[in-house]
């Protein structure tokens, strides 16, 4: 991790009762990438009123990283915009607590950044973020969640016709995976974004607690003419929806959707309520409360 007066990449990581995975991801993390960065980088961790050891741990073991206390948990916006405020990085990383840097270079965020820095346009890019079982974390290849391409994932036509573009719009599954290109939209949990963007576009939109909050972030950055870049060459690893627990339970799965699904219907309130008549909000309303209810 080299220092001099500009900073290239700020990574941030918001923290909310995580020190379990903390632990586990930032020895990956200094290992193998930031021992071996050329680039000036710097690790913040945003705690979120955390009731757990974090803060305690992060002060007492992880000194080479800035922790900085938001004083409430005001959800995943609030606090990564409390470390994007007045950054002066060339770039900021958002990574989730839960994931895993890997060795051999294949997690090497040097070459995103190199990329980046040759390709003007782009706003964003997403690594390849596998999920523990090396599946792909499909949040990280998104489309633009339209009615349409919401409706044919939700009724299962894109599990059916994964590499047909008229059913599989909402992760664009019909594009190669093994190769760099345009997507709509990636996942918070680990995404590259040029500051510079950021200061034209503005911070995250912390109206959304937790989910879609990167859905609109993206979309306001393709809007203003940008691009978001999918770049498998490089890997992290996501144990996703364990973030401030040891291991995942019903009730939180449970509560996780929740929020997952009512906040899908925040996004179409803002995006696409003006752009289609009111009956389609109420029908989207009604696939919402079903997938909340549980029925």
């Amino acid at each position: 991790m080299k220092k001099n007066n500009k900073l290239d990449l700020s990574i941030i990581i918001l923290n909310y009762n995580g020190q379990f995975w903390l632990k586990k991801l930032l020895p990956t993390l200094k290992k193998n990438y930031l021992d071996k960065t050329k680039y000036a980088v710097e690790l913040i961790v945003v705690d979120n009123d955390s009731t757990d050891d974090s803060v305690k741990i992060m002060r007492k073991d992880f000194k080479w990283a800035t922790t900085i206390e938001s004083g409430r948990n005001g959800g995943f916006a609030f606090g990564n915009n409390v470390a994007i405020k007045g950054n002066q990085a060339r770039y900021v990383m958002l990574l989730n607590s839960d994931t895993e840097f890997l060795n051999k270079g294949q997690s090497n965020l040097d070459e995103i950044i190199a990329y980046m820095d040759k390709n003007k346009d782009v706003a964003m890019t997403s690594p390849k973020v596998e999920l523990g079982d090396g599946s792909l974390d499909q949040a990280c290849h998104r489309g633009e969640p339209t009615p349409w391409a919401s409706f044919t994932y939700f009724v299962g036509l894109e599990d059916l016709f994964p590499k047909f573009k008229l059913f599989a719009q909402y992760h664009q599954s019909y594009k190669d995976l093994n190769t760099v290109h345009q997507i709509d939209a990636c996942t918070g949990a680990a995404m590259i974004v040029r500051n510079s963007a950021i200061k034209k576009v503005g911070m995250l939109d912390d109206n959304f607690f937790m989910y879609a909050e990167d859905l609109d972030w993206c979309k306001r950055f393709r809007d203003a003419g940008y691009k978001i870049i999918f770049y498998p060459k490089i890997k992290i690893i996501h144990y996703k929806n364990k973030s401030g627990i040891k291991s995942s339970n019903k009730k939180t799965a449970s509560i996780t959707q929740q929020y997952f699904y009512k906040t899908m219907l925040q996004y179409y309130d803002k995006h696409y309520q003006d752009k289609y008549p009111k009956f389609l909000r109420s029908l989207v309303k009604y696939f919402v409360l079903i997938k909340t209810d549980g029925r």
